[in-house]
């Protein structure tokens, strides 16, 4: 084989992996997160936490919507929507039983979770729920992220405005859901929206801060915040605003 034929098929050969690797990058990148829509969990692995939810669990927790803390329904939307089930598996790790967290076998507190997810409705599938295969798969709506739903504590950022006797934030970014109130570094340059959100039981006088960039956080008043939002703190992160 001569030297300029074997160039020719190296080339050739380096051209078609990199169309290889290259369409596997896109239909990786395309590929659609996964949720909880998608079959986390066994039943099998459903059923056996069934006796554990009830030696451990059921003092305090109902696997219906009624009670007083419901483990399933609009408590379980309200305290998961758009997070994932690594989040939902850590909590119930640290926390559960109640006050004694971290005491039950690791499997048991899969087991638990996954017993959980079927009381909510969502499917069972091939492959039983650990740690590692559920830390990112959204818990979501079938039909799409959708609004957090009200009463869900959120952070927003906007432009501070006047609207007759209300402060509003408009230009605002979706809200975000939060563990705690309060301000974070990347308020500074978060992308903003196309959202007016109303800020409700403002304790603060706002004046000075008209036309700034804000960052407030509080409970929802209706789903995405329709009726606006409870504020807890309202900071400026910003003098010019968008």
């Amino acid at each position: 084989m001569t030297t300029a034929l074997r160039t020719s098929l190296l080339v050739v050969g380096t051209a078609s992996w990199l169309a290889s690797a290259g369409q596997a990058f896109l239909l990786a990148q395309a590929a659609p997160a996964k949720t909880v829509w998608d079959g986390v969990y066994t039943d099998a692995q459903a059923t056996r936490a069934t006796a554990t939810f009830g030696q451990s669990c059921a003092r305090c927790h109902t696997l219906t919507p009624e009670g007083t803390r419901p483990l399933s329904g609009e408590k379980f939307w309200e305290g998961y929507t758009q997070k994932s089930v690594g989040d939902l598996l850590t909590y119930v790790r640290t926390n559960m039983p109640n006050g004694n967290g971290g005491t039950l076998p690791a499997a048991d507190y899969n087991d638990l979770v996954a017993l959980i997810l079927k009381s909510n409705g969502f499917p069972a599938g091939a492959t039983e729920l650990l740690p590692e295969a559920v830390a990112s798969v959204q818990i979501i709506p079938k039909d799409g992220p959708g609004e957090l739903p009200a009463n869900t504590l959120v952070r927003t950022v906007g432009c501070l405005a006047r609207v007759g006797a209300d402060w509003v934030l408009t230009s605002a970014s979706a809200p975000e859901r939060v563990e705690k109130t309060g301000t974070v570094p990347e308020d500074a340059t978060r992308p903003l929206g196309t959202r007016t959100m109303t800020l409700k039981f403002v304790l603060t006088k706002l004046d000075a801060f008209a036309g700034q960039r804000m960052a407030a956080t509080g409970i929802l008043i209706g789903a995405g915040g329709a009726n606006g939002l409870n504020v807890s703190t309202v900071n400026r992160v910003g003098e010019s605003c968008p």
